[in-house]
Parts: C-alpha cells; structure tokens; sequence
C-alpha cells in the first residue's frame, strides 16, 4: 500500500514537472513569423479614392438641397390643396427614389474602395513575407507598422 502512494506521488511530481518544462520552453520559443499592423482608418483618410468619394457626396448633398428648394417654392405657388397634396407627393417620392439610388450608388462605390485597399494591404503583405496583419487598435506592442508603407501604394 506504502509502495502504491510512493509510485502515484511520483507521476505526479513528475508530470507536474514535464508541464513546467514544456510551458517553460514554449514561452521562450522565438516567433519565426513576421506580424504587420496597420491603422487602416489612417490608410482609408488618405485614400483619393476615399477623397474623390467624399467630394462627390458633399456636391450631392448641395444638388438635393436645390432640389428641395425648388421643390418647396414650386409646392407653395400652388393655391389649390388637391393639387397642392398631389405636387407634394410627386417630389416626396422622387426623393425618396433619389436618395434610395444615391445611397445604393454610395454603398457599392464604397464597397470597391474597401475591396480595392484590402487587396493592397494582401499584396503588400505576401510581397514582404508577413504572415498575419493585425488592425491597429488591437495590439497592445510588437509588430511592423506597415501604415505609412500602404498609404504610399493607395495613394
């Protein structure tokens, strides 16, 4: 009985000591992957294309307001209400197809820039042997900033 504690303290000890060993040496194993990090919304900023998308927008929403303001000057130099509900109603829904066909254009044009810097940012990165890109904000130290490299190529 003595003999079976001893054995069972033993592989105990033991194992207790190979799994110390073993965390221990996987702590001090060395990286052998290259880990980039990039501030994609610095990236997206400096963009032209993000640029180019802006502007258009800014001169859209100043086409609206004119269409608006004639809208409004045309709804009140009707005196009749029938006629004055049904004019409303015309430049309600013609903005309404407006706005739903600017926001679709906006989304798909969208869309192709963050397709077009994701594979930047791929490219970039197989070009240069990195094995993972991690965004910024999440990591805390270490890595390569590969910002200001993409933002060059974006550009």
């Amino acid at each position: 009985m003595k003999l079976n504690k001893t054995i069972i303290c033993a592989t105990i000890a033991a194992f207790g000591l190979g799994l110390l060993v073993n965390t221990t040496a996987m702590s001090e194993t060395p990286c052998n992957c290259k880990i980039g990090i990039i501030d994609v919304q610095e990236v997206l900023n400096s963009s032209s294309q993000v640029k180019e998308l802006k502007k258009s927008q800014e001169q859209t929403a100043q086409d609206i307001i004119k269409y608006i303001e004639t809208a409004r000057k045309e709804v009140a130099s009707v005196d009749d209400e029938g006629k004055k509900k049904s004019v409303e109603k015309k430049y309600v829904d013609e903005l309404s197809a407006k706005r739903d066909k600017l926001e679709k254009e906006y989304v798909t044009k969208l869309k192709a820039i963050d397709d077009s810097i994701s594979a930047t940012i791929n490219e970039y990165a197989k070009a240069n042997g990195y094995k993972m890109i991690i965004s910024k904000g999440v990591v805390l130290y270490g890595g390569d900033d590969i910002t200001d490299a993409v933002k060059k190529i974006v550009k």
